[in-house]
């Protein structure tokens, strides 16, 4: 088994009498991209200012290349990390100084900056700002001027703190791809901070979801964003639909759960009277109006074995999507394009069936 390149176990952060952050374990390998995801005040600055060295512990251990922090001197430690801010510090110079600081301060030859930086500011698209200063960029030039610093220094682990959450939607699109090409030419082990689940998906060989301080989920992006761990997670990666209930039947992996007005199918295998949350995307929901012009009926057996009849509460805008609240004796959420809503005629009051197929319900059972 290969040796982590950071290992934290059992690490406690506390402030003002507070624990903020309470991590068990985690562990990030060499090369990979750890996405951390989760809301404001959920602890991910701070887990990664102490990663970074830049606050104390309480307690616990934080484990690099297989020695304790605690073990490493810290400008040594501090030598083989970059780290990236939301908002760029740099010096009042140039962006060729800024970006060749680092190398200067571990005594990198000259001749070897020039390369070294000349380099980076032309794979980030910036080596016709070389010459500008820091104060006259943009939001998007100067987080191209961080990354160009951080990964001058070729560092082991780079850290991220939500470096793109400032920018505008065109800028932001275009620095992560490039981003995303650098991460994969170099394979740099990274730790990427955000509460972005775009950014998280497009970035991540693994995510790890932190709420209210406590990991609660770490896997790759299709199993935390398709099977969350819990209800709370759930919630949090876009899973909008929870409907709890008991499983009355379960036979050859397709299981039937009874809510307290309807019923579902889902696949599973989950004994008969465990209690369940059920839980779905929004995208994975199929609408059709019913009402005096179409009948809509609920028992016909099709693709999608789940056909619930329900009313339309309330239509929330998304830009060019509309998310569907439909009461169907448990709040249901669905997610169409904004023509198939207008198209369809759908407002409040409306009457529609919702059908989804039974594979699309992701079962977390309740303890």
């Amino acid at each position: 088994m290969k040796t982590p390149v950071l290992e934290v176990h059992e690490l406690i952060i506390e402030r003002g009498g507070r624990e903020i952050l309470n991590l068990d374990h985690l562990q990030v390998h060499k090369g990979e991209t750890l996405a951390v995801i989760g809301p404001n005040g959920a602890g991910k600055s701070t887990l990664l200012l102490a990663l970074s060295h830049l606050i104390k512990k309480t307690s616990g251990e934080i484990i690099f290349k297989g020695n304790s922090l605690e073990k490493i001197k810290e400008l040594d430690y501090r030598r083989q990390i970059g780290i990236v801010l939301q908002a760029p510090l740099m010096l009042d110079k140039s962006v060729y100084a800024n970006v060749a600081t680092g190398l200067r301060f571990r005594g990198v030859p000259r001749r070897k900056i020039r390369s070294q930086v000349d380099a980076w500011l032309g794979k980030l698209g910036i080596q016709h700002l070389s010459d500008r200063r820091a104060s006259e960029l943009s939001g998007g030039e100067a987080q191209r001027v961080s990354l160009a610093r951080a990964f001058a220094l070729q560092p082991e682990l780079l850290l991220l703190d939500e470096p793109f959450s400032s920018l505008d939607a065109p800028t932001r699109a275009h620095l992560l791809e490039d981003f995303q090409a650098l991460l994969a030419d170099t394979e740099i082990t990274t730790i990427f901070i955000t509460h972005d689940l775009d950014e998280a998906l497009y970035l991540g060989d693994r995510v790890a979801v932190l709420l209210e301080g406590h990991l609660r989920q770490v896997g790759p992006p299709e199993e935390v964003f398709s099977a969350p761990a819990d209800a709370d997670v759930a919630a949090f990666v876009g899973v909008e639909t929870v409907i709890a209930g008991k499983v009355t039947t379960s036979r050859d992996g397709l299981i039937a759960i009874q809510a307290e007005t309807l019923q579902l199918e889902a696949i599973a295998d989950v004994e008969v009277g465990r209690e369940v949350f059920a839980c779905l995307r929004p995208e994975e929901i199929t609408l059709l109006p019913c009402g005096e012009d179409i009948e809509c009926d609920p028992s016909p057996p099709s693709s999608a074995r789940n056909r619930l009849m329900g009313q339309i509460q309330r239509l929330v805008p998304q830009g060019p999507l509309m998310k569907v609240i439909i009461d169907c004796g448990s709040p249901v959420v669905a997610l169409i394009t904004r023509s198939s809503a207008y198209e369809m005629g759908l407002e409040e009051g409306t009457p529609v069936l919702a059908s989804f197929k039974a594979s699309v319900v992701h079962i977390i059972p309740r303890y």
